[in-house]
């Protein structure tokens, strides 16, 4: 695994293990689903831009190296010099990753083994959050939201891409913490409703209703600034305590 420097874009791969999975954001000519050895998934880091703020900071995936372990996820075959500049600001500038090279699996091997770079998060920058229990991460993740919508989002969006496109798969650190996540819901009377592409917190049920204008504008405004956020079917989600 090298750190990745000048880089050209051309047949260039990136490895997408969290949000980038559901969410790439920039184009691409093609993608697999696979794998990549040697690290395992963790919500060890701290975000402030886009799933937390400064006062309250949430919680997003990185990878941890671990000799025997595999981490699944979604490889993207990125398009002209504009992705990788999208990537560069999203992971590195707003969420204090680092860039490493590495050899992508592809699932059931569709294609050969390709180098891939990936975003990684070390201990060294400063949103890292470092392990702790998963019920303390997940009362953190029910707690926070930042400019790209609420932490929850982050996370039960990442165990529906693994549940809808690989089944096969168990991570059980992710399942974990969004069933910890999801008691932590229950609890604080936090419901999920079909309603939109955001995610929104009224105080009541009634709030909901008269601010359906307000969250269908929100929902036009996300898919307006995301045109290439993915190809996978979108869910509408509403976060509603009642």
């Amino acid at each position: 695994m090298n750190a990745i420097g000048n880089v050209n874009s051309t047949k260039l791969w990136v490895f997408g293990y969290g949000s980038l999975c559901w969410h790439p954001g920039f184009e691409y000519s093609n993608q697999q689903l696979g794998f990549i050895r040697g690290f395992s998934r963790k919500f060890w880091q701290g975000n402030i831009s886009h799933r937390g703020t400064e006062l309250k900071p949430g919680r997003v995936a990185t990878l941890i190296e671990e000799d025997e372990a595999i981490t699944w996820g979604r490889a993207f075959e990125l398009t002209g010099e504009k992705a990788l500049q999208y990537l560069e600001q999203r992971e590195c500038k707003l969420g204090g990753y680092r860039t490493l090279i590495t050899t992508f699996y592809s699932r059931n091997g569709v294609m050969p083994p390709l180098p891939v770079f990936l975003y990684i998060a070390t201990a060294d920058n400063n949103q890292w959050m470092g392990p702790a229990p998963v019920s303390d991460i997940a009362a953190q993740v029910t707690e926070c939201r930042g400019a790209a919508g609420h932490n929850i989002e982050y996370v039960i969006r990442l165990a529906d891409f693994f549940r809808d496109h690989l089944p096969e798969v168990h991570d059980d650190h992710l399942f974990s913490l969004e069933a910890s996540v999801r008691q932590h819901m229950e609890q604080k009377k936090m419901v999920w409703i079909e309603s939109s592409t955001s995610l929104k917190e009224p105080q009541s049920t009634e709030l909901a209703a008269t601010d359906a204008e307000s969250v269908a504008a929100d929902a036009q405004v996300r898919r307006d600034s995301f045109q290439h956020q993915s190809r996978l079917a979108p869910k509408k989600l509403l976060c509603l305590k009642v």
